[in-house]
């Protein structure tokens, strides 16, 4: 049994009886690690950076590439929004109203629907990108009325904290989705929440998308 085969049937059993998509977090591997993460039936795939994934890309398989779904996770850049819009079957890290604007506007140039999430900074870290809750309450109203996307659900990245404190950002997470809906009568799929050292907690909060890296390939 190779390294990642054994790794994801230990999650497996590890996150049971839960069935969260298990975005496998590529970013610091090359496509070779993407294609037998692939063969050992993981479909999903996060990336951090654009020019890294373009790059990546196109030197996947055929079958791979039409068989995949694939997650931006890192930060958006504006000017990279061109080049994301449709290549990624997921954005989650939409983290402004102005940046929901753009991916609208290139999303309707091409002719399709873009999916996105939207990246909460609910722990209030400067250094992080995402909406704070107050601000994300103000705008989610004008974001789901724009035209060429699709707001799937919610995204946050939890800070290094004792378990206590990822318990109260994963269940205020999981509240500020239920409350979004009821006020917008809006339905939110997707609570993606919880990465290596983090999913279990994320779990018991109800995240239905996990990001996971080292856990997987190391």
């Amino acid at each position: 049994m190779n390294t990642v085969e054994y790794n994801l049937s230990e999650l497996r059993k590890d996150i049971a009886p839960c069935k969260p998509i298990i975005i496998a977090v590529t970013k610091y591997y090359d496509e070779s690690k993407l294609i037998e993460a692939y063969q050992d039936g993981l479909r999903d795939f996060g990336e951090n950076r654009v020019q890294d994934a373009l790059a990546k890309f196109a030197n996947l398989p055929e079958e791979v590439r039409q068989n995949s779904k694939f997650h931006l996770i890192g930060h958006l850049q504006s000017n990279k929004v061109k080049k994301a819009v449709g290549m990624f079957d997921l954005i989650q890290s939409v983290d402004s109203l102005k940046l929901a604007e753009l991916i609208s506007k290139e999303a309707q140039e091409k002719g399709i629907v873009q999916d996105v999430l939207l990246q909460v900074n609910n722990a209030h870290e400067e250094a992080k990108s995402g909406f704070y809750v107050d601000d994300l309450k103000r705008d989610f109203g004008r974001i789901i009325s724009l035209k060429g996307i699709k707001v799937k659900g919610l995204m946050n990245i939890a800070p290094i904290v004792e378990e206590e404190k990822l318990h109260f950002l994963f269940e205020n997470m999981r509240n500020l989705k239920e409350q979004l809906e009821k006020d917008f009568s809006f339905e939110l799929q997707e609570l993606s929440m919880g990465m290596s050292s983090d999913y279990k907690i994320a779990l018991e909060h109800g995240s239905t998308m996990i990001r996971i890296g080292r856990k997987l390939f190391m």
